[in-house]
C-alpha cells in the first residue's frame, strides 16, 4: 500500500519536525501536513526547510480538541501519526481536566476524524507511563490507547496501530539536555531519586519504529520496541563526574522505573524479535498475521518488562556516545 499524504499531530514538537524531515527525503510521500495550535512553532520549523522541501509541506493551526477543524485537516490524507499530548506528569496533577480534553478527547476527534475522512491507517504514539499508570498523564494515554484499540473492531476500513516506547532522549523536557544544560553553568545536578532508572530512545530509532509501523501494522495491536535502559546516576557521570548531584525527592506521580510491559499484559504479548507486539483482543486474526509474517511467540506466562529489571543496560561508553550528539 503507497501513501502518499500523511499529517502529524502535534507536528512541530521534536518528534514530529523529524518525522516530517525524514519524510520528506522519501519521494512516495506527495505531502506532509503539518497540525498544530502553535503559530510561532509553525514559523519557525518551517524556517528549518528548503523552499524546495517546503512545496510538500503544509501547516495546518488547530487544536485536536476541535473535531472540526480536524475534519477539515483531514482531506485526503492517507495516513495520521498522531504524536499531539500534553505530556508533563507533574503538571497533569494539577491541571487533570486539560489532559483529559486533549490526551482522551483529542485521541476520540482522531478516531473520528479518520472515519470521516476514510483516512487507511493511524498511527498513535504512546507511553510508557501507560502501562501500570500511577499518574494522570499516564492514565490519559492507558486511556487513548484503549480507545484506538478498540477503533480497529468497529472502523474496520482504517487501521490503528498504537506503539509504545520510552524517553526520547533528545526531545524537549527531557533529562539529558536539562542535565547538560546545568553542567554548561556549572549547577548541581538536580535528579529526583539516586535509584531510579528509565528506558532509553534515540530520535532515529524512533523514526524507524514509526516507519516499520507504517509498512507492518495490522490493526488493534500496541507495537513496543526492545529498548535499552539507563541508572540516572550512571548518566549523571556521563555527564560529569566531578558535578555536585542535589536530590530533590520524586515529583508528584512520577515512578521510579518505568515499565513497557506489565506481568498482566504476559498473556497478551509476543515476542517477533525486535519489537513486541501486545494483542489485547487476542484476535487469531491478528495472531496469525503475525505469527506467519514474524514467526510471533507468546512470551512467558510472569514475563514483564520493565526500566529495572531489562537485561540490557546502557554502558557508561554508550551513555557517552549519545551524550556527545545532543
Amino acid at each position: 500500500m503507497i501513501y502518499k499524504t500523511v499529517l502529524i499531530t502535534g507536528g512541530t514538537g521534536s518528534l514530529g519536525q523529524s518525522i516530517a524531515k525524514n519524510f520528506l527525503s522519501n519521494k512516495k510521500y506527495k505531502k506532509i501536513i503539518i497540525f498544530s495550535r502553535d503559530e510561532l512553532k509553525q514559523s519557525e520549523m518551517k524556517k528549518k526547510f528548503t523552499q524546495k522541501e517546503q512545496q510538500r509541506l503544509r501547516f495546518f493551526i488547530g487544536d485536536v480538541r476541535d473535531l472540526s477543524r480536524l475534519i477539515i485537516a483531514c482531506e485526503n490524507v492517507d495516513i495520521m501519526v498522531h504524536a499531539a499530548a500534553l505530556k508533563q506528569v507533574d503538571t497533569a496533577e494539577y491541571n487533570p481536566i486539560e489532559y483529559i480534553k486533549t490526551n482522551i478527547y483529542g485521541a476520540q476527534n482522531v478516531i473520528e476524524a479518520s472515519y470521516v475522512k476514510n483516512i487507511k491507517k493511524v498511527i498513535a504514539l504512546s507511553t510508557d507511563k501507560a502501562s501500570s499508570p500511577v499518574n494522570l498523564y499516564g492514565a490519559t494515554k492507558l486511556c487513548s490507547d484503549k480507545l484506538f484499540i478498540a477503533a480497529s473492531n468497529y472502523l474496520p476500513k482504517t487501521i490503528f496501530s498504537v506503539i509504545k516506547y520510552g524517553n526520547v532522549v533528545s526531545s524537549r523536557g527531557s533529562v539529558i539536555p536539562m542535565l547538560i544544560k546545568q553542567a554548561d553553568k556549572n549547577q548541581a545536578f538536580t535528579i529526583t531519586d539516586t535509584n531510579m532508572t528509565r528506558f532509553s530512545l534515540e530520535l532515529n530509532k524512533c523514526l524507524e519504529i514509526i516507519k516499520w509501523s507504517i509498512q507492518n501494522s495490522f490493526g488493534g495491536e500496541v507495537i513496543i520496541p526492545k529498548l535499552k535502559s539507563y541508572r540516572i546516576l550512571d548518566l549523571v557521570k556521563s555527564i560529569s563526574s566531578k558535578q555536585k548531584i542535589k536530590i530533590i525527592g520524586v515529583r508528584s506521580g512520577e515512578k521510579l522505573n518505568e515499565e513497557m510491559i506489565s506481568i498482566h499484559e504476559a498473556r497478551y504479548c509476543y515476542d517477533i524479535g525486535s519489537y513486541y507486539i501486545i494483542i489485547p483482543n487476542m484476535q487469531n486474526k491478528i495472531i496469525n498475521y503475525y505469527k506467519k509474517k514474524f514467526k510471533a511467540k507468546i512470551v512467558k506466562k510472569d514475563f514483564e518488562y520493565n526500566s529495572k529489571i531489562n537485561k540490557h543496560f546502557l554502558s557508561a561508553r554508550e551513555l557517552k556516545k549519545i551524550i556527545d550528539k545532543y
